[in-house]
């Protein structure tokens, strides 16, 4: 997952509005100008609109960017579950001692590009999920997480039952963190790990491409 800011002409810059979604900064009555509460920390609606507009950035600049932009429609949804993801793993894993490394996420995404057929490739295979380019480092840092939480938890992440482990560890997690999203932006679910009816590519058995999630 990567993110790297693209220069825009006025004209592109433009557009990009057009298709980003608003998000004002109103909040929860409890927590104002928050998009979710995790752990007690928030997630701001600014840092969520931050995200969302890297994404349609580099989206506006791609060759498919019109066909990108209209199959994300939901794409605050989709990043906010995964802000609160992000959170909800790294807890896990550092519960359960898992600590990844610069040079893991940098050999991992090596390979993911190798695979991929080149790094522009990646990219353009995030860019379909909805993940700017400078945020790849952490998807591949997700799932070494991910990986090393399964060997922890002796789970095969290939298999159904593994999987569900998998689930079942990052339930509790989310559970102690309590999770309080603002209610504009849906709700989200301890059991499923996951807001409202987005769907995420997290819970993958290892060595999925994304276009397989």
């Amino acid at each position: 997952m990567l993110r790297r800011r693209t220069a825009l002409s006025v004209t592109a810059a433009a557009a990009l509005l057009a298709a980003t979604p608003l998000l004002t900064a109103c909040g929860s009555d409890a927590h104002p100008g928050a998009a979710a509460v995790v752990d007690g920390k928030r997630i701001t609606v600014a840092q969520l609109q931050s995200r969302v507009e890297d994404v349609r950035t580099a989206q506006a600049t791609s060759p498919q960017g019109k066909q990108l932009i209209a199959n994300t429609g939901r794409l605050s949804l989709a990043t906010l579950n995964s802000m609160i993801f992000d959170r909800v793993l790294d807890r896990a894993a550092a519960d359960a001692g898992v600590q990844i490394t610069r040079a893991d996420v940098q050999k991992a995404r090596a390979a993911a590009e190798e695979r991929a057929g080149g790094a522009a490739r990646l990219k353009t295979m995030w860019l379909q999920q909805s993940i700017a380019p400078d945020e790849i480092d952490t998807v591949v840092r997700n799932q070494l997480l991910l990986d090393g939480l399964a060997k922890h938890l002796h789970a095969d992440r290939a298999r159904p039952d593994g999987q569900q482990k998998l689930v079942q560890a990052l339930s509790k997690t989310s559970r102690d963190l309590r999770v309080d999203v603002n209610p504009r932006f849906g709700k989200w679910d301890d059991q499923e790990v996951i807001l409202g009816q987005t769907k995420e590519p997290w819970i993958t058995p290892a060595g999925d491409h994304p276009q397989q999630a």
